[in-house]
């Protein structure tokens, strides 16, 4: 995760990183929470589940199968894609389209957090911002609703880049 700092005093109406928090995964594992759905944990859903978790990013199901071959050389691709979506079904991971065109995939967490995306070599960061929320909620109510959910995903590229487009 990346700690997001200031190096100057923002203006009122721009959001200070001293606000921002980069998001950490929640307390509660993967294989806790098939155990909990009385999913039957093969030896090579285990070691899927435990790859999953101990990502730092968020893998497409490609990089999840290089990784668990790693660990495992009997796990096949397609066993990967299964339980990938078993996992999924089950509300134990969470499927992102970061417009790559490739599905990516995240533990479930216990708190809410967002996402920005380097539109130029794909890394994302997770963060929360309170001052968000409150605005999104804000504008949901301003517009005769109750905001009950929400996924945010800023594309960007960084400020140094110098070309114009995307």
């Amino acid at each position: 995760m990346t700690a997001l700092k200031s190096s100057s005093a923002p203006k009122s109406s721009e959001l200070k990183a001293s606000e921002l928090k980069p998001s950490a995964p929640g307390s509660a594992g993967i294989e806790a929470r098939c155990a909990a759905t009385g999913m039957r944990m093969t030896e090579q859903r285990r070691v899927i589940a435990r790859v999953l978790a101990e990502a730092a990013d968020h893998p497409d199901v490609e990089e999840l199968y290089r990784r668990c071959a790693a660990v495992d050389d009997k796990i096949s691709i397609s066993t990967v894609y299964r339980t990938v979506k078993l996992f999924e079904d089950a509300g134990i991971i969470e499927r992102h389209d970061f417009r790559e065109g490739r599905a990516r995939y995240e533990q479930m967490r216990d708190s809410h957090h967002d996402h920005l995306i380097n539109l130029r070599d794909g890394k994302v960061i997770e963060f929360t911002s309170e001052e968000i929320e409150k605005l999104q909620a804000e504008i949901a109510r301003k517009l005769g609703y109750k905001l009950v959910d929400h996924r945010l995903e800023l594309y960007c590229v960084p400020l140094d880049d110098d070309k114009s487009e995307p």
